[in-house]
């Protein structure tokens, strides 16, 4: 089994793997798309033995999944829907990712679900808690995450005092879980690549491979280099979310899935801005979403909404109306009013959300949050739907639809094997403290990079031991160490100075200048690992600057059109 190290020399290696394959000599699987999805796939492919490659056209998780509420959570708002093995389903997921499969990466998170009206919403929310967490309940096993419990409004004005006093006559508080949601698949690419994988990201696919009426295969770019070479594959699975119809097209196939996009936007807010236990958010229904009010590392995420998306996939963005409908909806709840000058950062994100059917002539209402595998010609099957908390069930039914009747003989895996870095975690914990002494950190410092690292956080370490400057916090992003950035460079697969700050940090929201104080920092530590020259870390700067910009000017428009117009150009994923 590999490390998993996704180092520039890697990257190379992969390349040559796939572009070495020939139709007698073809990958087993290959995987169109670095989503969660995608990732998922590629690591479900090669813990069964089979010989994988995957890309992704940008970075990893450069689309939806690196935008979303950061939650991994059952759903609570589809049991209102009465979908309820969506919700046992997400729900027995989750438990997996907090005790077993990524307990490094994936954490417990409370939250208040205020009552407006005591009786009725005690009966009415309580009961459907009350069967969120009996659904999460199976015999044998202890639970991942407390029961819920009812507070009267004493006792939620202890836990949360930054609720406006009218918004609540009592809450409810319950438990979900909360996930870095960017890190989260680059660590599930990583851990394809220990059993074996090939993955390169930044390579586009720019077209189909056939052999008769099958797909055996896909010619692809890499846009570092520039250069194009054929790839042959026994079977191939398309995870390109909302890209999923460009990619059918390019494949000529008749037949296919229907993906519509829908945005959703978040914003951040420093934690001093909201008073409340800095562990506990807050759910509240809107006319036509939920907001989320959640807590992380120094800020509060506050999200989402949900509006057809008509642009360009590749460049969604906010608007000034998006910004001003969730501090709007924020302020009905809370006591001490938001502006726009409190607002951090903004990111935004698509939902792949499987087209309504069609039924004579008109398009139905009812658009699923399942998922949906076919086959989109033969040797080539699609996948779109769901939710980032079950993508491992989407991994599983995507690789067993591909394989067909094989999938009797190499059944999924990925159940019981945990990602890199979560085995031992339990005992890195319990060493935090000495961690600190030696390095000079505090136990929060320690804690992040446990979330962020678990096990593997003994490869940082040493590093900082051959260079103690890395060490130190980077300027303008004191969260991070300078060997988060080096360690990005060498064993996380970054490619472009965006895929670190925005991938594998989150800068792009957490600080006020989206990251640009730490661009020249960040591009001088990773630039030697990544072959670059003065001219090119220049140019590199100047991108991610561009880009920034860009998006701060989209953020001051009242149009998605408008909006997506400014970043298309700049757009550096």
């Amino acid at each position: 089994m590999r490390n998993g190290e996704l180092s520039p020399s890697f990257r190379e290696e992969s390349l040559r793997t796939m572009e070495a394959t020939t139709p007698s000599d073809p990958l087993d699987v290959f995987v169109v798309g670095g989503g969660v999805t995608g990732a998922g796939s590629a690591f479900d492919a090669a813990t069964r033995g089979l010989k994988v490659g995957v890309v992704d056209a940008h970075d990893w998780a450069s689309g939806t999944s690196s935008r979303s509420s950061k939650l991994m959570h059952g759903g609570l708002r589809y049991l209102e829907m009465l979908d309820f093995k969506l919700v046992a389903e997400a729900l027995k997921e989750r438990d997996l990712l907090l005790t077993h499969t990524a307990p490094h990466l994936v954490e417990p998170v409370a939250f208040v679900f205020p009552f407006e009206h005591r009786l009725i919403d005690r009966a009415f929310i309580g009961s459907g808690v009350l069967l969120y967490d009996t659904m999460a309940t199976r015999p044998g096993r202890k639970r991942a995450v407390p029961m819920h419990r009812h507070l009267g409004k004493k006792a939620l004005s202890a836990h949360f005092p930054g609720l406006a006093d009218d918004a609540a006559v009592g809450a409810l508080e319950y438990y979900d879980a909360k996930v870095d949601d960017a890190r989260f698949v680059m660590t599930l690419v990583r851990s394809a690549v220990a059993f074996g994988a090939s993955a390169a990201n930044h390579v586009s696919v720019i077209d189909y491979l056939h052999d008769g009426d099958r797909v055996n295969g896909v010619r692809v770019r890499d846009e570092v280099s520039g250069r194009e070479f054929d790839v042959y594959a026994r079977r191939t699975i398309l995870a390109g979310g909302v890209w999923t119809e460009q990619q059918q097209d390019l494949a000529k196939a008749d037949a296919g899935l229907k993906v519509l996009a829908s945005k959703g936007i978040h914003i951040t807010v420093d934690q001093d801005k909201i008073k409340a236990d800095p562990d506990t958010g807050i759910i509240s229904k809107t006319e036509k979403s939920v907001l989320f009010v959640i807590p992380w590392d120094g800020y509060w995420v506050i999200g989402t909404t949900d509006t057809p998306w008509k642009e360009d996939v590749a460049a969604p963005v906010a608007t000034s109306d998006d910004i001003d409908y969730l501090i709007e909806h924020a302020n009905a709840i809370l006591e001490n009013k938001l502006s726009r000058d409190d607002v951090i950062g903004v990111y935004s994100g698509l939902r792949p959300l499987l087209q309504p059917v069609e039924k004579d002539g008109e398009a139905s209402t009812k658009v699923s949050r399942e998922h949906t595998v076919m086959e989109v010609e033969p040797g080539l099957s699609a996948i779109a739907g769901g939710k980032f908390t079950t993508y491992r069930v989407m991994a599983e039914d995507a690789v067993d639809f591909a394989l067909g009747e094989e999938a009797a003989d190499r059944t999924s895996l990925t159940e019981s094997v945990p990602l890199l870095g979560a085995q031992g975690v339990g005992a890195v914990r319990r060493g935090q403290a000495g961690i600190a002494e030696r390095y000079g950190w505090d136990e929060t410092r320690v804690k992040r990079l446990i979330r962020r690292y678990g096990t593997l956080l003994e490869d940082l370490l040493d590093l900082i031991d051959d260079n103690p400057e890395l060490g130190q916090p980077l300027p303008g992003a004191e969260r991070y160490l300078g060997v988060e950035a080096r360690y990005a460079a060498t064993s996380e697969g970054v490619v472009r100075l965006a895929d670190v700050l925005e991938r594998r940090m989150r800068l792009n929201y957490e600080v006020r200048d989206r990251g640009r104080a730490a661009a020249e920092a960040v591009a001088e530590i990773i630039a030697p690992v990544l072959g670059w020259d003065a001219a090119r870390v220049a140019q590199e700067i100047a991108d991610f600057n561009a880009h920034v910009d860009a998006q701060i000017a989209a953020e001051s428009t009242h149009d998605d059109a408008d909006a997506a117009a400014l970043v298309v150009d700049s757009w550096t994923p």
